[in-house]
């Protein structure tokens, strides 16, 4: 079901729909931590009162000449900012970068250059530096903070293609966790199919118009934030409430001073809260479900259980938005074994080996999927920026190829194993990093930890744990010890094949900027560690058990 008004079918036009029917209730809540982080004022602003000042914004830019086809960067961190802009922007035509605020130099440079972006947004602390990076590739990119005047476009906007046109409304950049990012093209119908997609899910995920305070500490520059949580706000007109960052050790009093009856979440943020001490305020919050991804299945059930709500998993890509979503919002859920539940009507599936042919059920195999009907693009990104080649190979065959290796079981739910590129293969037998990963966490030596292959010349790859402990090791013996310790836990745990070959000690783990970890730089730091003083040889230790 639609909640489009009649007219443009924008964001900005979902907004006003709110606005109109929920003028004076809560459209944005600020809290004391998250306002002391960013300067800026705590509390509540009113549907009316974002609607005043995004028109004003919209003026602004409207009298100097921006509009369709103009780019504008955003770096604004999770501040109020970020939405007002883009919603100002969005009712021009114009289309949005958001930045990452952890980018630096080339990182800057490559996607200034790539989006060829006309101006940027930035807080003021961060605008020389976008500014010089522009000008490092011979581009000038004017550069103001949210509350400045933005200069003339130097261009003029073109033609507005209409309600029924390829308007694009934002272009977001995959993390680049294996290579240099992508810039997927998305239109306001992909941001409004996600408000749609997740206001009409039901079941757990019921949600009630009006009447819903949701909590996110995900950064606004990725999709899950910008996508699912600011439009299903609009679509059911409800308050959204944005931290910095996720606090571990603060994370419970802001769900209660937010009133929050729904959270979203990574799956580091569980395996965090699990750590702490438990206590008798654990249960003293309003939230009714919890969406996201990646849960540790070891402690989903323990999780539910202490903190007495469902953490109901979902699965989508910044490339698939809503259009091939799945989640499983209705019982059974198969809490503790990685479900995240079965296509809805609009969502068509296929599981393939690496041959194409169909995995059978329980095999493992790489999902394929494409929207139901006529159209098997639509509700998806448009396509890479400036890669046709990339987009057409991802949609080789009619279906997008995802690169997320699953398995159906026998009632049709689909089990999420591990990336395709992260899975390892040794002496024929697939090794998911992330389940490798997972037991290790479970050590409480273990700090951080990720898993990656080493090209063996028997085996084909040998698996590579890379472990944060958290009292580094003294000494080569201590690592030995230590190495040891943790391959046996693996042992008792997992096929012996898939414990550690290798066990490295490192410093620090490259991450993004949601704790995903980098698995480019990941195999970089295998290849210097493996053969290093800080690595471990425990291949000898992997010994296949008797039957």
């Amino acid at each position: 079901m639609s909640h489009s008004p009649a007219g443009p079918r924008t964001v900005q036009a979902r907004f006003l729909a709110a606005a109109e029917r929920f003028p004076e209730r809560p459209f944005l809540n600020v809290l004391p931590e998250t306002a002391a982080a960013y300067g800026i004022a705590a509390g509540e602003t009113t549907y009316a009162e974002a609607r005043a000042r995004i028109e004003a914004l919209r003026a602004a830019y409207a009298a100097a000449g921006w509009g369709g086809g103009h780019r504008v960067g955003l770096l604004l961190l999770n501040r109020p900012d970020f939405l007002l802009h883009w919603l100002a922007l969005n009712a021009l035509g114009a289309s949005v970068v958001p930045i990452n605020p952890d980018l630096r130099a080339a990182e800057q440079e490559y996607m200034i250059g790539h989006s060829e972006m006309d101006l940027a947004v930035a807080v003021p602390a961060r605008a020389a530096e976008l500014a010089a990076a522009a000008a490092a590739i011979g581009r000038t990119l004017p550069v103001i903070g949210p509350d400045d005047a933005s200069p003339p476009a130097p261009r003029p906007a073109r033609a507005d293609p209409g309600p029924d046109g390829p308007r694009e409304c934002a272009l977001l950049y995959t993390s680049g966790t294996t290579g240099r990012p992508k810039g997927c093209m998305l239109s306001n119908d992909y941001y409004l199919l996600c408000g749609d997609w997740y206001a009409g899910t039901g079941g757990l995920c019921r949600l009630e118009q009006g009447a819903e305070r949701m909590l996110t500490p995900l950064p606004l520059f990725h999709m899950n934030a910008m996508a699912c949580s600011v439009v299903v706000t609009l679509t059911i007109g409800g308050c959204l409430c944005v931290l910095d960052r996720f606090h571990p050790k603060t994370w419970w009093a802001s769900v209660r001073a937010s009133q929050a009856t729904v959270i979203h979440y990574l799956g580091v943020m569980p395996a965090m809260l699990m750590g702490a001490p438990e206590s008798p305020a654990d249960r003293e919050h309003s939230v009714r479900f919890g969406f996201g991804a990646g849960v540790d299945k070891r402690l989903h059930a323990p999780f539910e259980a202490r903190f007495g709500f469902p953490l109901v998993e979902a699965w989508a890509m910044t490339e698939t938005g809503a259009a091939a979503a799945i989640i499983a919002s209705v019982e059974p859920r198969k809490v503790g074994t990685s479900c995240f539940g079965r296509p809805g009507t609009g969502t068509a599936v296929r599981i393939v080996r690496d041959d194409g042919s169909a995995a059978a059920p329980d095999e493992p195999g790489e999902l394929l999927v494409r929207r139901a009907g006529p159209d098997p693009r639509a509700g998806f990104f448009s396509a890479y920026l400036k890669d046709e080649a990339a987009t057409e190979a991802a949609w080789a065959g009619g279906w997008f190829h995802t690169g997320d290796v699953v398995v159906a079981d026998a009632e049709g739910d689909l089990h999420f194993v591990d990336r395709k590129k992260n899975v390892i293969r040794r002496s024929g037998e697939n090794i998911s990093a992330v389940e490798v990963e997972s037991v290790l966490m479970q050590h409480p030596a273990v700090a951080g930890v990720a898993v990656a292959p080493t090209p063996d010349p028997v085996r084909g790859d040998e698996v590579v744990a890379c472990v944060v402990a958290r009292e580094t090791p003294a000494d080569a013996a201590a690592r030995a010890a230590l190495a040891e310790t943790l391959v046996a836990h693996c042992l008792s745990r997992l096929a012996y094949y898939k414990a550690p070959g290798f066990v490295a000690f490192v410093d620090a783990l490259p991450l993004t900027s949601t704790e995903k970890i980098q698995r480019g730089a990941l195999r970089d730091l295998v290849a210097a560690a493996v053969g290093g003083e800080a690595c471990v040889d425990t291949r000898a230790l992997k010994k296949r058990q008797a039957a």
